[in-house]
């Protein structure tokens, strides 16, 4: 394998990485609001989507949507229901009423403990637009035939470890006492916005779809 191919996909799913979308969203409100364990567990989800996003787009992706174009776009339309169904939760989470000791103290915000952060993780991931658009198009385009068998595998292995590193990075920085802090203040703005923003990403990605 080229040094040069490595390093453009290295630098490219970096970058894809550390744009603002679903998973980074899902994995700082999880720290701030949950635990930094249960934010992990959530990585873990995303990583096991990634997982899949880049065996199947190694396995050639981009041709089984062509070949099945309805598939794509029923995807698409059931990651964007998932999106706008986590966006409803979000919200309504912002409009729970609080305890009125609570309101004594501060008006503390408490999100609603998750159950499984893996799984919402995972789900998230999958149902996630910026997954699907950037392993169908953007990275199936580096894995041509001429590329070995073994530096697939090297490539799979290297996607998959530097999303878990960057979102366990963000989980990490967001699970410290000052950002915790924040949400607590805040929690209801914060889960505003990324109620929001979940339903905007969802409403979007079923609009392209129409």
């Amino acid at each position: 394998m080229s040094l040069s191919l490595f390093a453009s996909i290295a630098l490219i799913h970096l970058v894809a990485l550390m744009s603002p979308g679903p998973d980074f969203f899902f994995v700082t409100r999880t720290a701030m609001s949950q635990s930094r364990s249960k934010a992990m567990m959530g990585v873990l989800g995303i990583t096991g989507g990634i997982f899949l996003w880049a065996g199947i787009s190694i396995l050639g992706l981009h041709i089984l949507f062509e070949q099945m174009a309805w598939l794509q776009r029923a995807i698409s339309v059931a990651g964007g229901l998932y999106l706008l169904w986590m966006g409803y939760g979000l919200l309504r989470s912002s409009l729970r009423p609080q305890p009125a000791e609570q309101h004594e103290v501060g008006s503390k915000h408490e999100a609603p403990v998750m159950r499984s952060p893996f799984l919402y993780g995972l789900f998230t991931n999958l149902a996630n637009p910026k997954a699907v658009i950037y392993f169908a198009s953007i990275f199936s385009s580096f894995i041509t035939p001429q590329v070995s068998v073994l530096s697939k595998a090297a490539l799979f292995c290297f996607v998959v470890v530097e999303s878990f590193l960057w979102f366990a990075f963000v989980a990490t920085v967001f699970g410290l006492d000052r950002p915790r802090s924040l949400y607590r203040k805040a929690g209801r703005w914060i889960d505003a916005i990324a109620g929001t923003l979940f339903g905007l990403f969802g409403a979007g990605l079923i609009y392209a779809q129409i």
